[in-house]
């Protein structure tokens, strides 16, 4: 039977077989894609979710690691769905082109890259865990997830601050909840009629009173400077499991047992004043009348 032949001269059983194979390149990309991604998505991630728990990693590495994993399974499945789709040297040619973008974007991205590698060291390090209250060039609060490039911490304000991971990898970060305990200090001012030794008492006594306030490491008293009005005291204690909102309290429930102790010793904590002296002197001037 001869072709159907329109008087165009367009074959349409030809235009078909072209059409039914669009459209099975199309199936089966969409198939390929599908299949592997819903893969790698419900059961390879959780699979590496579950191994990462239980050989102990914290959640910083398990949040980065499903980061990875997302990534690479979209590029996974783009690639089988390209091979399922009738294109077998996608891969070769995905290769070649993703080195030269690779190479341009490495220029491009410095920065991007930079603290992706900070990222993965901030990970291996381990200077800060997800939930460590940390403070770094002015700033602080709690950290609530490490990404590819940046880190989120939650302040003690309720704001976030998202701080790209190489400011925290090139940096000092002080982590006050990295041990089990943290010591404290604050600076009492006592005049300089009072008695040192009686104030140091008072000083231990109210820290000793505090049920948050560890017995070991005992609480210590130090002279620390001579002021111009006030000798200082310098009060060091410890507390355990320290959390920034137990610090910030336990801190102040002793500072304000220790004012209403020297309240009732009698023990005076003045505060700097300044006396001037001289004289004034008046001038009067009558203005000559015209």
């Amino acid at each position: 039977m001869e072709p159907v032949v329109l008087q165009a001269g367009v074959d349409v059983a030809a235009l078909s077989r072209q059409l039914q194979g669009y459209v099975d390149n199309a199936v089966g990309f969409v198939v390929g894609f599908a299949l592997t991604y819903l893969l790698g998505r419900y059961v390879l991630a959780p699979l590496i979710r579950r191994v990462l728990s239980a050989r102990g990693f914290d959640e910083s590495m398990r949040g980065l690691t499903d980061s990875l994993v997302a990534a690479v399974v979209v590029v996974l499945a783009v690639s089988i769905g390209f091979m399922a789709a009738g294109f077998p040297r996608f891969l070769t040619a995905a290769a070649t082109l993703g080195g030269a973008l690779a190479l341009a974007v490495g220029f491009a991205a410095q920065d991007l890259v930079g603290n992706f590698v900070a990222g993965v060291f901030i990970i291996k390090d381990e200077p800060f865990e997800v939930g460590d209250w940390i403070e770094w060039d002015g700033n602080g609060g709690r950290v609530e997830d490490v990404d590819l490039r940046v880190t989120r911490v939650r302040t003690f304000d309720n704001e976030r601050i998202t701080v790209p991971n190489g400011d925290l990898a090139n940096n000092a970060i002080t982590n006050p909840v990295a041990y089990d305990t943290l010591r404290q200090k604050f600076t009492f001012g006592i005049g300089y009629d009072d008695d040192i030794d009686h104030a140091t008492d008072c000083l231990v006594e109210e820290a000793e009173a505090h049920d948050e306030i560890l017995d070991d490491p005992a609480p210590s008293v130090r002279v620390t400077e001579l002021g111009d009005s006030a000798v200082g005291l310098q009060s060091r204690f410890w507390i355990a499991d320290p959390d920034r909102g137990d610090f910030v309290r336990v801190r102040s429930e002793y500072v304000q047992a220790v004012k209403e102790r020297f309240d009732e010793e009698g023990i005076d904590m003045p505060y700097v004043y300044r006396q001037l002296t001289g004289e004034v002197e008046v001038l009067e001037q009558v203005a000559d009348e015209p």
